[in-house]
């Protein structure tokens, strides 16, 4: 295994089977999700290097192997490497917690392709996901590995982006100087491939001269064979003919980790020639079952470029799907045998297979044989099947014919990296005949247990001609045979029905213009509008500009601020020497502690059984409600939390008991084995709906009131009503809940490192259970992995509990979630709805509008009213009501208590005013944009709450995004691109942005900062705020840089910890670093006061000139060189009179987005966004841009894909990234571009500098959505009101474009099955 950039020979004699390379790693304190595996071929004499999941290796199965980890590439300490580097200067890494895995995938590509092109860097890292950043920023340190970095790499016109200036922009309006780069490419270090690792050349030695040994490796529960020939695998599997077969662990190891299957026996086959075997036949090709999805891939692209077309059908088919495939680890990892006779339902392979008419080579020691890949055999039917001894060798994959076509088709929640909902597999053969089918193949996977063929269907079609009749009896008979049950498991039943025939069509319309180009006279051609059913969406390359202000001439070439610099742990993210929480290292005799959550939603706890679980090897303790005692609750705002249930459960995922033992593996076997009984209780609340049925609500109601609502409503040209439902959002933050509390011993201090937004309130809590006075309790964090709003309460609730159980043992005590306990456990973004009444003129202004605001907070209260207070507060965004009532109420339900979340009510209630703005428009005939003009702030105008508002900016930065946009002419064209195409759709709009800044209280807007000078001319500054991706240390070293007149080098900056600033405030808000840059400002300007005697008698000269001791002792004491400082914000609402100041100030954008959507699956791809934002005098630009990226992605998450599945009974089916999607690098933007608005005014802000938010303008692509499907529905003779529901998923888009298809399937009554899950 290379590592810290040396080779380092590890040798273990005594392995666990069951140890992941993962923990194994992190052991030894190096590693990340991503690892490059490095093999060696003593036959081919070639080294193959591919990335892998450290999570699902089992270390068993690296024996003579290369591991190398991203510390192994380069480090701080000797040298960085080329894609640390870049990766870092490119401003890539802002929580950095995804960064070492993204290194890596870059780096594994590098070693096999030096000069990559951007479509082999986009999908090597098609694997890897990032919460913080949206992507443009690693895309563009890619690029600079590409021989053309700055373009695009497509010239539309025949013309070079590059040559066209900036995409063709305008320049602001105001002519004022902008820069377009955020990094200096021309600095970075050169790429030389003769300067990487070598492969360690004993491992090569060995694999050539040692002869090849089985190795058997054992433990008390498993043992482990790697038989290395073939006649020892068979031997193996006729001893031990239940074990499974692995090759890549990507299919056993998630159903041990996630499903607690245990196998005693594991056989893994290690480079058996005959298992990696690459034939061409008279007939086809036939592939060894051990080959990687990533060497067929390879494989099958090289043979469709040697063969003709006719007879390659198949294996373009194949090639298709393997594009989208999970992401190139597990290609890399997965084997081709393995993906077939794991039999997935949804398996992309297995439906091509199928109607290829491939057969399975089997082999055991009574001899060979061979059976058919057909439905028989995925159904796992006895006389079809594998026999207990047989292994599969080879897969072969016959040639198509001449006049034989085979497509592929999928639809899945996130067009790459997803699981399918749906995916197809066809082919059908004509023969000599003139469009006469003479046999026809159709398969699905996603419908059933096991992937389906519609065999009974196509044997009634053959001999039919292949034309629109024989299309509609193809897709009512398919419907009829496959057959989906309301209650299937996956939901989404209707949609799924859909597709089946959907694709069906797609299948027909590609062989028909294939058969008109062959024969233009016998068969009819396609409707010029129906041809862009076959195109992909509109793709190319990704593209992105960047404006912000240039730094004036009269700022002194020292001063930082206002300059783009990197993140000040962007190089040790992208090395992975930045220390998180999990990887402090082990503390002597630690105990690891997990937690045992409730099944049921709403239940009575009849029994624990704690005597099994408490027997198992490495158990210390199980802490229950009752060890906590009177202990067992905080109370932070109106209502006190409870840590473990006592006698009843509110929600699945509630915390019940604590389990504590010597391992994590210990701690998760023995919660497995706590027994507990419940008895259901009544209600079972879920949805909002059933909460406003039982009046189930939180206190108090709240209401903003201003104008004569009711007497405008009778002076209104028009008046409607609607609702539009909004679902919630899982925070996905990249590194999960984690701490380690460590017990003093002395005078009871007690020390807590955690990942944690809110340091004063992990204080609090822990100190409460303990019954400690807080200066016992100190609170540190040196950074935190991505959080969100996610990382305070429930954070708190975790930590007092761990903190009850080191104190209790007087041992340390780490906690780590894993991401399905953290999904299940801390909750997120409210689900909403949102009700309103506009009374409005037939110009589009709204006199009157009346709204209601309804939240699901879940089982207890958190911070769910702050969250109905903010929403109402922000709910009129950039528009003027003069007569506006609206009232909200958090609704309590048997879900886990939702939370903050980056936004904090104004995504959803945003949204809620901006769908009434679309229905206004459509009543009234006019364009959306045109009422959102209308109805906008004019410069000073008064809030709501009336508060005054300065509107200028909010003007200027839409009439600046129509601009650079080019809206209208856009607007032309995606009209044009409509009336030309049925299938396809475009869609644009354009949302403004008023984000009022402020936490409403002026206890909330406070902050610290503590600076030290050193004698020695250093400066050390800690103050109250929490790294967690958004640059605030970065910030603050600027900050103290300009104001002592310093290098940066100078600055260093700690972690926060209690310790040393007390009382902080949680960081959230937007606000964290204008607040404690206010303070690390007056803490500098107090300094430079004190020292002015000394600075005054040598004012030209340094600050090693000014504080040697003989300057100094002149002073009244040494503190003096020392200072705590503490500013804020005044804020304050009064909620009786509904008014008040409870902002600062407002921050102004716009957004406008392009959609191209599929109408036959729902499909979306987001063509173009231009962002246009005041953020006053940006502090660092490459930070504020890239936190505006990141939020307007997570914003497109929430609006478009981004969804939570609960099952009637409360479960979440989500849990995790298999079944939860975020948006990942083929989500962004084909073109994206950011504009900060020149700063036009000074304010007591930070430099007049103002925070960033983006998260709402990711509705921009949700009414861009919503303008396509309009545009469809028009088409189709469907001119009604359209109301469309968040997240704006494929299944919601493909349902609204009403079709004859659509029309075709068969419905369920609601009421006559129970679905899979329910809308929350």
């Amino acid at each position: 295994m290379d590592h810290c950039s040396s080779l380092l020979t590890v040798i273990e004699k005594n392995v666990d089977p069951e140890t992941m390379l993962l923990p194994y790693l992190r052991k030894n304190r190096c590693g990340a999700c991503t690892v490059m595996i490095s093999r060696y071929n003593p036959i081919t004499n070639r080294i193959r290097h591919h990335p892998a999941n450290a999570c699902l290796i089992p270390i068993c199965s690296l024996y003579g192997t290369a591991v190398t980890t991203v510390e192994g590439i380069g480090s701080t300490h000797t040298r960085i490497h080329p894609v640390q580097e870049r990766i870092a200067k490119c401003h890539g890494t802002q929580c950095g917690f995804c960064t070492p895995g993204m290194v890596m995938s870059i780096y594994t590509l590098l070693r096999n392709h030096p000069e990559p092109t951007l479509d082999q860097l986009t999908d090597a890292l098609g694997g890897n996901l990032c919460r913080c950043t949206g992507y443009r920023p690693i895309i563009d340190a890619c690029k600079t590995f590409c021989e053309t970095s700055g373009c695009c790499q497509s010239k539309e016109n025949g013309v070079c982006c590059l040559d066209q200036g900036i995409n063709g922009l305008p320049e602001f309006e105001e002519g004022s100087k902008t820069s377009p780069k955020l990094f200096a490419e021309e600095e970075f270090l050169p790429l030389d491939p003769t300067q990487e690792l070598i492969f360690p050349p004993e491992l090569m030695i060995m694999a050539e001269k040692q002869p090849q040994r089985t190795r058997v490796f054992g433990s008390e529960r498993m043992m482990w064979f790697s038989p290395v020939t073939l006649k020892e695998l068979l031997e193996f599997k006729f001893k031990y003919p239940q074990a499974p077969v692995i090759m890549g662990n990507t299919s056993v190891g998630p159903e041990v980790k996630f499903k607690g299957v245990f196998h005693p026996v594991i056989i893994s086959p290690d480079r058996i020639e005959e298992l990696s075997v690459v034939n061409h036949t008279y007939n086809g090709l036939t592939l060894g079952a051990g080959l990687s999805l990533a060497q067929v891939k390879d494989i099958l692209a090289d043979v469709v470029q040697k063969l003709p077309e006719e007879k390659t059908q198949t294996y373009h088919a194949l090639l298709k799907h393997l594009g989208t495939l999970a992401g190139s680890q597990i290609r890399n990892m997965a084997s081709l045998g393995g993906h077939i006779i794991s039999r997935h339902p949804d398996s992309d392979l297995n439906p091509i297979l199928v109607v290829g008419n491939c057969t399975l080579n089997l082999l055991s020691k009574e001899g060979k044989r061979q059976i058919p890949l057909n439905e028989q055999f995925l159904s796992k039917c006895p006389n079809a099947d594998l026999k207990p001894q047989e292994i599969l060798v080879s897969v072969n994959i016959p040639y198509s014919r001449k006049l034989e076509f085979v497509s592929a088709f999928r639809q899945a929640q996130r067009q790459e990296n997803a699981l399918a909902i749906v995916n197809s597999g066809m082919r059908v053969f004509f023969g000599e005949g003139h469009g006469i089918i003479r046999e026809l193949s159709i398969s699905y996977g996603g419908v059933g247990p096991a992937t389906i063929c519609a065999k009974n269907s196509c044997q009634k079609l053959i001999g039919r001609h292949w034309n629109e009749e024989m299309l509609d009896t193809a897709c009512r008979l398919v419907l009829e045979e496959i057959s989906l049950l309301g209650s299937a498991p996956g939901g989404k039943v209707e949609f799924k029905r859909t597709l089946i025939i959907s694709f069906l069509f797609k299948f027909y319309l590609e062989v028909s213009q294939i058969l008109k180009k062959m024969d233009p006279v016998h068969y009819p051609s396609l409707a010029d509008k129906y041809e862009s059913a076959l195109e992909d969406l509109h793709s190319k390359h990704h593209y992105s500009t960047l404006k912000y202000q240039h730094i004036g001439p009269k700022q002194h070439p020292e001063d930082p601020i206002g300059h783009p610099i990197m993140h000040l742990s962007g190089v040790k993210h992208a090395t992975g020497e930045a220390i998180y929480c999990d990887d402090m290292p082990p503390v002597d005799q630690e105990l690891f502690l997990t937690f045992v959550t409730s099944s049921r939603a709403h239940a009575k706890i009849v029994s624990i059984d704690l005597s099994e679980a408490l027997s198992m090897p490495g158990v210390v303790d199980i802490m229950t409600a009752e060890h906590l005692s009177d202990v067992n609750s905080f109370c932070f705002f109106t209502e006190a939390e409870e840590f473990l249930a006592t006698d009843k459960v509110f929600c699945v995922g509630q915390l019940v008991c604590a389990v504590l033992a010597d391992s994590e593996v210990q701690a998760k076997r023995a919660a497995k084995q706590v027994k507990i009984v419940y008895q259901d209780l009544e209600p079972l609340i879920l949805t909002i709906e059933e909460a406003i049925q039982h009046n189930s609500f939180f206190e108090p109601e709240r209401k903003l009131e201003y104008g004569n609502v009711d007497e405008a409503f009778k002076v209104v040209d028009q008046i409607l009503e609607g609702e539009i439902h909004m679902g919630g959002q899982e925070h996905f933050y990249m590194e999960t809940q984690s701490m380690l509390v460590v017990p003093r011993g002395e005078d009871q201090e007690m020390d807590v490192y955690v990942s944690t937004q809110f340091p004063k309130y992990i204080q609090d809590i822990v100190a409460s259970t303990l019954k400690l006075p807080a200066n016992k309790v100190m609170c540190h964090v040196r950074r935190v992995g991505g959080a969100f709003g996610g990382k305070a309460f429930k954070t708190g609730v975790i930590a007092a509990i761990t903190a009850f159980a080191a104190n209790k043992h007087g041992r340390a005590v780490r906690c780590v979630l894993e991401r399905g306990e953290d999904m299940l456990i801390t909750g997120g973004r409210h689900p909403y709805l949102g009700k309103y009444k506009a009374g409005f003129m037939n110009d589009g202004r709204i006199l009157a509008l009346d709204m209601e605001h309804y939240s699901n907070a879940g089982t207890s209260l958190d911070e769910s009213l702050l969250v109905i207070e903010m929403g109402l507060l922000k709910m009129d965004n950039a528009y003027k009501f003069p007569n506006l009532r609206c009232r909200g109420w958090a609704c309590r339900t048997n879900l886990p208590s939702n939370t903050a979340f980056r936004g904090f009510g104004f995504p959803q209630a945003g949204l809620i005013t901006e769908s009434c703005i679309m229905e206004v428009a459509a009543k009234c005939g006019l364009s959306p944009e045109k009422v959102r003009m209308i109805n906008m702030y004019k410069e000073i105008d008064q809030t709501p709450y009336k508060q005054e508002i300065n509107a200028k900016n909010l003007i200027q930065c839409w009439r600046e995004c129509m601009a650079v946009s080019s809206y209208s002419l856009r607007k032309a064209a995606v009209e044009k691109f409509n009336a030309e195409n049925y299938w396809k759709k475009k869609g644009l709009a354009m949302v403004p942005l008023k984000y009022p800044v402020g936490l409403g209280s002026r206890a909330a807007g406070q902050a610290a900062a503590l600076v030290h000078i050193y004698l020695d001319g250093s400066v050390l500054v800690t103050h109250g705020g929490i790294e967690m991706g958004q640059g605030v240390h970065t910030k603050m070293i600027q900050v103290v840089s300009r104001e002592l007149g310093m290098p940066i080098s100078n600055v260093h900056l700690r972690g926060t910890s209690t310790e040393t600033v007390p009382n902080a405030n949680v960081s959230g808000g937007s606000v964290v670093a204008d607040l404690n840059g206010l303070a690390v400002k007056d803490a500098c300007q107090t300094l430079l006061k004190r020292l002015k005697p000394i600075i005054s008698k040598n004012p030209k000269g340094t600050w090693k000139d000014w504080l040697p001791w003989s300057a100094v002792r002149g002073l009244d004491h040494l503190t003096t060189l020392n200072s705590v400082s503490s500013r804020g914000y005044e804020s304050d609402i009064n909620w009786e009179k509904g008014e008040g100041h409870p902002f600062e100030y407002f921050v102004y954008g716009a957004a406008c987005s392009e959609v191209e959507i599929d109408c036959l699956t729902g499909d979306h791809k987001n063509i173009r966004t231009d962002i246009v934002m005041d953020v006053g005098c940006s502090i660092n630009p490459a930070i504020d841009i890239g936190q505006i990226e990141g939020a307007f992605i997570q914003g497109m998450g929430l609006y478009t894909i981004e969804e939570l599945n609960y099952s009637p009974q409360g479960v979440l089916h989500t849990r995790g990234p298999d079944q939860y999607k975020i948006p990942a690098i083929c989500d962004t933007p084909t073109e994206f571009h950011i504009s900060l608005l020149p700063p036009s005014e000074n304010s007591n802000t930070l430099y007049s500098s103002k925070v960033k938010s983006g998260v709402f303008l990711g509705c921009s692509v949700f009414f861009a959505i919503h303008d396509a499907v309009n545009a469809a529905r028009r088409e189709r003779g469907l001119h009604g009101p359209l109301s469309l529901n968040s997240p704006l998923t494929p299944e919601k888009i493909r349902m609204a474009c009403e079709d004859k298809f659509t029309k075709m399937i068969p419905r369920d009554e609601p009421g006559s099955y129970v679905p899979w899950n329910v809308p929350i």
